[in-house]
């Protein structure tokens, strides 16, 4: 048999958790919403929503927002070079080759997703091949990124110079750029 005082008390915390939170009426009265949430309540791009993402360095909640944004725009080669490029700063070499060698199917004058492929396959050690995508992306470009023209000169030292590795033992980075192309920085 129950007691009458557990049972009172049960019975008051659920009446109490019907109540109004005082917390919920600042949306209510037009006062800012918290950050992160859209006031229109449409859903913010998830290419926009993933680049922000990558910026920060979370590629994996990236990827997932990428995703998202193919579930919405479909696999465009801008949603395609995102995903690669969220798989490549995962280290997922295989991964971002075949999502980016889409993109430039999918699109062959973008120019970024042939830098990223160029970047994949120089992390690959496939030099040559990537020399080429870099110069194609160069030539899309028309010489204008600062840092496909530096992945291009990297690749073509490293052709003219196969010791130019093998002496000094090299890290790569990668860096984002402007339109989501990467840049490979080599510090001994």
């Amino acid at each position: 048999m129950l007691r009458p005082v557990p049972l009172l008390l049960a019975l008051m915390l659920a009446l109490s958790a019907c109540g109004s939170d005082g917390r919920l009426k600042a949306l209510n009265k037009g006062e800012p919403l918290p950050p992160g949430v859209e006031a229109s309540g449409e859903a913010v791009d998830g290419l926009i929503v993933g680049h922000r993402l990558m910026e920060a360095g979370e590629y994996e909640l990236a990827l997932k927002a990428y995703y998202r944004a193919a579930a919405e725009h479909g696999l465009t080669a801008d949603v395609l070079t995102a995903i690669g490029s969220a798989n490549l700063k995962l280290g997922r070499l295989g991964q971002a080759e075949t999502m980016l060698r889409r993109a430039t199917e999918e699109d062959e004058e973008f120019a970024a997703a042939w830098n990223n492929l160029g970047v994949v396959l120089m992390e690959q050690g496939e030099v040559g091949e990537a020399a080429r995508t870099f110069r194609i992306a160069f030539a899309l470009d028309s010489g204008e990124s600062v840092e496909i023209k530096e992945n291009l000169q990297l690749a073509l030292a490293k052709i003219e110079n196969p010791a130019y590795t093998s002496e000094q033992q090299y890290e790569f980075e990668l860096v984002r750029g402007d339109s989501g192309t990467y840049r490979i920085l080599a510090t001994p």
